[in-house]
């Protein structure tokens, strides 16, 4: 089933691999795509979707170095570049659109641009930066209401942006502990007014800024990725995770939203997603889902058939192999990864790994 083509009456994806969002931090020059980027993206184009890096739709957002933006003609147009090239090629590409939140480093942001979250608590840890190196996470202010009133219409506005330069759709990041996921997660947000302190609460800004998303580009042309049981930015587990998901999900399914994308991190060592928690939010979603997590051929294979997801999503096997839909079906080894150039400037461990020969 894996390489069976799939169908909506917007959408057709030539098979059900998913190239899962990885960020990569080449955007050297202001936050912006370029033409390195453009081949990355263009060599991978046979996967059923391409799903990109993070990218900031808020100044505010651009937490760690060298990651793109969209919110501007100029990462317009270099976006352009990168949807070209995969549409030259066949295939289908989404932005997702991450906004960082608390999981910034202040001397990483743009002049002028400022660390939010829902409140002014610290995200634990360090982060990287081009001049001082590991720097501890930036104190955050907590937003007000006109402040999340302007990020739900940022991620607005960068969807516009997104389909003007010739993106399919998007999808809002709502995982990994940034700021989307910062509103979801009881142990982060510990506010007391509307967004806060219930399960209805903690889920407003999400589904404030999908309706609001879906609004201005079409539910159609709109996913979201959620972790619930993640551990990424001080998030983890907590009492109603299961119900606050489930209810979230319903949620999007009556919103009309293209595809739910559930992250599963038990590969790199977070608790699993629960079986039955799965089981439940595949039969509440009347979209797409996505399953991510640690897959291969012969466990996506298995998902599929079992009807546990439409589509899996692959991360760091397509970028140590940009031709990995082919590997799969021919059963050829993978490339080796270079870890030590995932997140560096420049070509080596981007765009020179072999394909293979035709």
């Amino acid at each position: 089933m894996l390489f069976q083509a799939l169908t909506t009456a917007s959408l057709q994806l030539s098979n059900r691999a998913v190239m899962a969002p990885m960020t990569r931090s080449r955007a050297v020059e202001s936050n912006t795509p370029n033409a390195l980027m453009a081949e990355y993206y263009g060599q991978r184009a046979t996967a059923g979707l391409i799903i990109t890096e993070g990218t900031s739709p808020s100044p505010n957002g651009l937490g760690y170095p060298r990651i793109p933006g969209l919110f501007n003609a100029q990462q317009v147009s270099g976006w352009k570049m990168v949807t070209d090239a995969v549409h030259a090629k066949g295939g289908k590409i989404f932005l997702q659109l991450m906004h960082t939140g608390r999981v910034s480093q202040v001397s990483n942001l743009p002049a002028g641009a400022q660390v939010l979250g829902p409140t002014a608590d610290v995200c634990p840890g360090e982060m990287y930066t081009d001049a001082q190196g590991m720097q501890p996470h930036s104190t955050p202010r907590a937003m007000t209401s006109t402040d999340i009133a302007h990020a739900v219409q940022e991620y607005a506005k960068s969807a516009q942006l997104a389909i003007e330069a010739g993106f399919d759709g998007v999808e809002l990041h709502a995982a990994n502990g940034y700021l989307i996921e910062q509103f979801l997660n009881a142990n982060v947000n510990q506010r007391t007014d509307a967004y806060g302190g219930s399960i209805d609460g903690r889920n407003r800004f999400a589904l404030e800024v999908a309706r609001a998303t879906a609004a201005a580009i079409g539910t159609h042309r709109v996913g979201v990725r959620l972790s619930p049981y993640g551990v990424f930015n001080s998030t983890g587990t907590f009492p109603d995770v299961d119900a606050q998901y489930l209810a979230l999900t319903q949620e999007f399914s009556q919103l009309g939203l293209l595809y739910v994308h559930l992250l599963d991190h038990s590969a790199m060592g977070a608790p699993p997603v629960p079986a039955e928690l799965k089981s439940q939010l595949r039969a509440a979603f009347k979209g797409w889902f996505i399953l991510a997590g640690g897959f291969d051929r012969a466990s996506a294979e298995s998902a599929l058939k079992a009807g546990q997801a439409d589509l899996i999503a692959f991360a760091r096997p397509f970028l140590a192999s940009p031709d990995l839909v082919e590997r799969m079906r021919a059963g050829v080894a993978l490339n080796a990864m270079d870890m030590a150039t995932f997140y560096t400037p420049g070509p080596k461990g981007y765009t020179d790994y072999p394909a293979l020969a035709t």
